[in-house]
């Protein structure tokens, strides 16, 4: 069992409870795997401009080393493969990590996951092109430390993602009553609004690793739809790219 300061002992229970419905796109994670399709353009776009990559090719994003930290049942980490990353996926859940790794290898998909926290791959010296650190930082135990393991992951000239939730009374209304209570798209208990993160908050955990941020978007959802667009609200949802100088 992985014991660590960050690791926040209820949401690895929470997740181990749902980790088999990771790739059934109409249960309870329908949320991520529509949202994923909008993160994973918005990422390229990040990383085209920060590596001078160009934007069409099929694999945009081959030899870079990409960690996706918290990666679930392998959502993000499916996409970046598929655009030509070498991409290791890392969570503390380990029934996430086992469905991950069947799902990737019925794919056909060559990743490298792993049980293990960001803390120990900092402790080990490990660093990589890009970091994805996407709905993960309203979920651990003791923020300032886990972001400082997460930064220390990114090379020098390397990039870091975060998404996550602001804490704002529109995020509470949103993102908890009317996703968890009234449109039931997520399951009860899946956010608690006092481990939401201003950006401001963010930004200062990534600027004293060494990251400035170069851009970052507000994401909308249509209740009546049930799609995701980027937006410049960024009063609920919102994601930072955070760029380290060579």
């Amino acid at each position: 069992m992985i014991h660590d300061s960050t690791v926040d002992s209820r949401e690895v229970e929470f997740y181990r409870n749902l980790a088999a419905f990771w790739w059934d796109q109409s249960g309870p994670f329908w949320p991520l795997h529509t949202l994923n399709r909008l993160r994973v353009e918005w990422i390229q776009q990040q990383l085209a401009g920060h590596f001078g990559r160009p934007k069409t090719p099929v694999r945009p994003l081959q030899g870079l080393r990409i960690l996706d930290i918290g990666c679930g049942g392998g959502i993000l980490a499916e996409s970046m493969a598929r655009l030509g990353g070498e991409v290791t996926g890392i969570d503390v859940v380990e029934k996430n990590i086992h469905i991950a790794a069947l799902h990737a290898g019925q794919q056909n998909l060559n990743i490298d996951y792993r049980t293990v926290t960001a803390e120990s791959l900092a402790q080990n010296g490990e660093q990589y092109d890009v970091v994805l650190n996407m709905e993960v930082v309203e979920h651990v135990a003791d923020l300032p430390a886990f972001m400082e393991s997460c930064n220390s992951l990114v090379r020098p000239g390397g990039m870091m993602f975060v998404a996550t939730i602001n804490r704002t009374p529109l995020s509470w209304l949103f993102a908890i009553v009317g996703a968890e209570y009234v449109l039931r798209w997520l399951p009860r208990g899946t956010h608690r609004w006092n481990e939401f993160r201003k950006p401001g908050q963010m930004k200062k955990l990534l600027a004293a690793g060494g990251l400035d941020v170069a851009a970052e978007s507000g994401v909308a959802v249509n209740p009546l739809t049930r799609k995701f667009s980027l937006s410049r609200q960024m009063a609920v949802n919102y994601m930072l790219a955070a760029g380290r100088k060579l």
